[in-house]
C-alpha cells in the first residue's frame, strides 16, 4: 500500500528567508545528489492561514520502505551534519502525517 507522509515544519516569524537559502544550497542538493529526493513529492510554503510554514509529502511504496529511507537520510553526514542542526534552530514544531490514499479520486 502506497504511504504519503507530510511533514509540516513551523518556523519561528521572520525566519522562512533563512530556512529557504538552507534548503536551496544546503538540504535539497544533498537530498538530489544521494538519491533521496525520488521519494519528495514536493515542497509547499503556506501564504494563508497558518503561515511561516514548510510543508513537504514524501511518497513511499510501503512503511517498511519509508522506514528504510528515513533510516538512510539520518545516516547521511552532510545532511545531519551540515544541513539539520541549523534548519532545527529556526523552528517552532513538526508535525508529521502518515496518509493511505482513499479509494477514489487522483493520486500523486
Amino acid at each position: 500500500m502506497i504511504v504519503y507522509e507530510m511533514r509540516t515544519y513551523t518556523l519561528q516569524v521572520g525566519k522562512m528567508a533563512e530556512a529557504v537559502k538552507l534548503y536551496t544550497e544546503i538540504g535539497y542538493p544533498v537530498l538530489e545528489r544521494d538519491g533521496f529526493a525520488q521519494h519528495l513529492v514536493g515542497y509547499w510554503q503556506a501564504d494563508t492561514g497558518t503561515i511561516n510554514q514548510l510543508v513537504h509529502l514524501w511518497k513511499f511504496a510501503s512503511d517498511d520502505e519509508r522506514r528504510a529511507f528515513w533510516a538512510r537520510l539520518y545516516g547521511n553526514k552532510d545532511f545531519i551534519e551540515n544541513f539539520a542542526p541549523k534548519l532545527r534552530g529556526l523552528l517552532v514544531s513538526q508535525e508529521v502525517k502518515l496518509l493511505t490514499s482513499a479509494p477514489w479520486g487522483p493520486r500523486p
